[in-house]
């Protein structure tokens, strides 16, 4: 499941005797959104310093002219376009994106450490002893405290909130990624559709088409 404390209220009062399982793309989800929020932050600064020296331009009569990288993008679009490449590991960038990442890196080594620190989170799952998460998760735990990084305070307490769930992944390796495939399907079926008026007629279409 998910980390909805309703959901899990639901469970132990269905299900008193089971082990809750906190699904793996839910807790890594969290950390990537930590970092992506970490990039959105720092793109909004970077648009707050691009209007400020348009201010100032104008007031000069001049006209301002953005600082374009050697790949380029003016930081903004920098920022903007590297959202893609953070999800993916060093070995998936294209070259585009490889030459991209180097100058984000360079310019913003906060957001390469939490980057990296993303990565190792990541590769915690890669393993299938829990005795070894629990300790990969808190050595993650003291990095994450030595970078001061800010966007990773919120998803390191709700990890210790639901740490003793989320570490039960590792007794079986337990997911529910072919329910959030097909629950992604039909949520992109409903949008396509601009909402479902008949409910009935909306079930038998997914019947037809993903039964």
């Amino acid at each position: 499941m998910d980390m909805a404390r309703n959901m899990g209220l639901a469970v132990k009062n269905s299900f008193p005797n089971t082990n809750m399982v906190i699904d793996r793309f839910h807790v890594v989800r969290l950390v990537i959104d930590a970092m992506q929020h970490m990039r959105v932050s720092l793109r909004w600064e970077a648009i707050k310093q691009e209007n400020i020296a348009v201010a100032l331009a104008k007031e000069t009569g001049e006209k301002y002219i953005p600082e374009t990288l050697s790949n380029g993008d003016t930081l903004r679009e920098l920022l903007a376009r590297s959202r893609y490449l953070l999800y993916k590991t060093e070995v998936d960038w294209s070259i585009n994106q490889a030459k991209r990442a180097n100058l984000l890196f360079n310019k913003y080594p906060l957001l390469k450490k939490a980057y990296h620190l993303t990565l190792q989170f990541r590769a915690i799952y890669e393993g299938k002893c829990r005795t070894k998460a629990l300790a990969q998760f808190k050595e993650w735990k003291n990095k994450v405290e030595i970078a001061k990084i800010e966007h990773f305070n919120t998803a390191v307490n709700s990890l210790e909130y639901h740490l003793d769930n989320i570490l039960n992944f590792f007794n079986n390796r337990n997911t529910n990624a072919n329910a959030e495939s097909f629950n992604s399907k039909i949520k992109n079926f409903r949008a396509n559709l601009r909402g479902v008026t008949d409910i009935h007629f909306f079930l038998f279409r997914l019947e037809k088409l993903f039964a």
